[in-house]
């Protein structure tokens, strides 16, 4: 069983703000290709000294990140969530950066969540159980 594949809808950004997402999209491109511990020690690094950001700040981050890319804007979870995070960073702020799984059946998302609730995943999104969360370090 395949899941459906839909784009998101892309909104109007900033042309600076475009080509701020379109250099998040190619580092996350190069980044998601690292083995889950090295990316994980990655973003870890990256996410030190940002203050925590708001729902506003990272839903922003992800619409101007599949406004940029075709791929982040479908399937592309992982490359969506890291671009997205990168992109928060870029101006001083950083999510919550997850993954998770399902079991039955199998399936794996990344997502970034701001106030302790997933950003941008609309409300029937399954309750993946975490296995790997970058936070802002405390």
């Amino acid at each position: 069983m395949s899941m459906p594949v839909t784009l998101e809808a892309s909104g109007r950004v900033p042309w600076r703000r475009r080509n701020a997402a379109r250099f998040t999209v190619l580092l996350a491109a190069l980044l998601m290709r690292l083995p889950p511990r090295r990316l994980r020690r990655v973003l870890r690094t990256l996410s030190r000294g940002a203050r925590p950001a708001t729902v506003g700040q990272a839903a922003a981050a992800r619409e101007a990140v599949v406004t940029v890319s075709v791929r982040c804007a479908g399937q592309g979870c992982l490359q969506r969530s890291v671009a997205t995070v990168l992109l928060c960073r870029l101006g001083g702020a950083w999510p919550d950066w997850c993954t998770g799984v399902l079991t039955h059946p199998f399936r794996a998302h990344a997502w970034v969540e701001a106030g302790g609730a997933p950003v941008g995943e609309g409300p029937d999104m399954p309750p993946f159980r975490k296995v790997i969360t970058v936070s802002v370090e405390g």
